[in-house]
């Protein structure tokens, strides 16, 4: 199963039900702090034991398997509890046992979760849209929420129980993550290394064919349009960041003044101080606000001393992790996505 896979546990689910063969959906609905797993991960689990995606480091899965063929039988949902004893968590690589709840849902049996329903989620998800799905766990109702819902949910990237409503539980489905980095030179190898690593998908941007190629970065997603132009085609939404690292102002600005009024999570701009304050002249001239502006991370990454190109490339993946998972952490607030 690839990296990919593990982001399309509903839509492998579905084509299991319609092909006909049966399906269940497992989805952690709480756990200790160091689980390997977090709230919201899920398993699909196939009417003939086949299993997709994981909600632990492999301690309950033989278990909630047999619970979810059970479910597709009689059509009942359950939210399961395990304790997991120190030596059971030692093995999957955590230092102690703890607990863990699962919920399972037969799809298109009895309470269990509605194809149609399924169906909606992964047409949204396909369109990068933000969703959830809200369960109640005493009625076994659900229904698609958007971001304007929780937005601190969607934010956080974390799914769980509302407090206000302790029986209904928010799944949240953000649009998988992406990094368009502009400029191929010699930080961008190491960064798109790293950046893939981390789960997040990769595009490089870069007119210039003699430093965007395969020789120099192998395997890389690369194109070779103007960065506006090619912002414009790969999109700009909120499960995306923009790196500019070329400190040319025909390539990076740009590139700027497509992200600043996108509701990008994420802009940095490689450059001194005094780099970045031209950089400010110039946006201001092109007519961007002040407000728009302070959006930009500039000089990009993380402040460790950084000095090689690898090192660079952890300070700036080490901020744009910050600002996805501390969105306090933002200089500037994103424009808002409609309601």
């Amino acid at each position: 199963m690839t990296l990919e896979d593990h982001d399309r546990i509903p839509e492998i689910a579905l084509g299991w039900h319609r092909a006909g063969r049966r399906a269940a959906l497992a989805t952690v609905v709480e756990t200790w702090g160091s689980a390997p797993r977090p709230v919201g991960a899920q398993l699909a689990v196939s009417g003939d034991g086949e299993i997709a995606g994981s909600v632990s480091g492999g301690c309950v899965e033989g278990a909630v398997v047999v619970e979810a063929i059970e479910a597709l039988d009689d059509g009942r949902c359950r939210i399961m509890e395990f304790g997991v004893s120190d030596d059971e968590a030692f093995a999957v690589g955590l230092a102690c046992g703890g607990r863990i709840r699962v919920m399972v849902e037969p799809v298109g049996v009895g309470q269990g979760i509605a194809p149609e329903l399924l169906d909606d989620l992964t047409k949204a998800r396909a369109a990068r849209e933000a969703v959830a799905i809200v369960t109640d766990t005493e009625s076994w109702t659900r229904h698609l929420a958007g971001y304007n819902r929780a937005k601190m949910r969607f934010d956080a990237d974390r799914s769980g129980f509302d407090e206000a409503n302790p029986r209904e539980f928010t799944a949240v489905h953000n649009p998988p993550l992406r990094l368009a980095v502009v400029g191929a030179v010699h930080v961008a190898q190491p960064l798109l290394v790293m950046a893939s690593a981390a789960g997040y998908d990769v595009t490089l941007i870069d007119p210039r064919e003699a430093f965007a190629n395969e020789a120099r970065f192998p395997g890389a997603r690369i194109v070779h349009d103007w960065p506006d132009a090619a912002l414009a085609t790969h999109g700009l939404d909120a499960r995306t960041g923009v790196v500019t690292l070329t400190h040319d102002p025909k390539l990076d600005d740009p590139a700027l003044i497509a992200a600043l009024p996108s509701s990008v999570f994420y802009i940095g701009a490689l450059g001194s101080t005094r780099t970045h304050g031209k950089r400010v002249a110039r946006l201001k001239e092109a007519g961007l606000s002040d407000a728009l502006i302070a959006r930009i991370d500039a000089p990009v990454g993380l402040d460790i001393g950084s000095r090689t190109p690898a090192e660079i490339a952890v300070a700036i993946l080490a901020q744009v992790t910050e600002r996805l998972r501390r969105p306090e952490t933002r200089p500037a607030p994103a424009p808002q996505p409609a309601s």
